[in-house]
């Protein structure tokens, strides 16, 4: 665990993020993304593994198991929750070394020229809310994962 890391940083309580944590277990973190206190995407969430490791091919097989279940598990909630149209995954690693999987929703109504993980943010009328409307909707994911079992 790096010192410097973010996410590790966020998981040892020492630094306080967006919204609340929608899930959490032995391997997986997850919670909404962070703008530092500014208006944020609603809908942009964060898979973090909680081992510090780099990659996806850096992962136990059991933690791959409750990273891929979880990522399925998040999505219908996006999709059934939230209402959204599509989910966009992506893992990019070159800011934070640290695994985490960004899941992005797509809305109905967004222009196709703004599809795309990134792209959803450039929409003038994307779905935008201050830290209560994160935690809103943190609470409508939290009480979905709750509510619906996957085994």
């Amino acid at each position: 665990m790096g010192e410097d890391c973010f996410i590790c940083n966020k998981h040892k309580g020492s630094i306080q993020t967006a919204g609340i944590t929608i899930y959490e277990d032995e391997y997986v973190y997850v919670g909404h993304i962070d703008k530092n206190g500014q208006p944020n995407y609603l809908g942009h969430i964060m898979i973090d593994l909680k081992r510090h490791v780099p990659t996806l091919g850096d992962m136990t097989m059991d933690e791959a198991k409750v990273f891929g279940m979880t990522m399925t598990k998040v999505s219908k909630a996006l999709l059934e929750s939230e209402k959204a149209e599509h989910v966009y995954s992506l893992v990019s690693g070159n800011s934070v070394p640290h695994l985490h999987m960004h899941l992005i929703a797509r809305y109905p109504g967004t222009p196709e020229q703004y599809w795309g993980p990134m792209e959803v943010y450039d929409w003038e009328d994307a779905p935008i809310g201050d830290n209560d409307k994160v935690v809103k909707l943190c609470n409508r994911l939290k009480a979905y994962l709750g509510e619906n079992s996957y085994e």
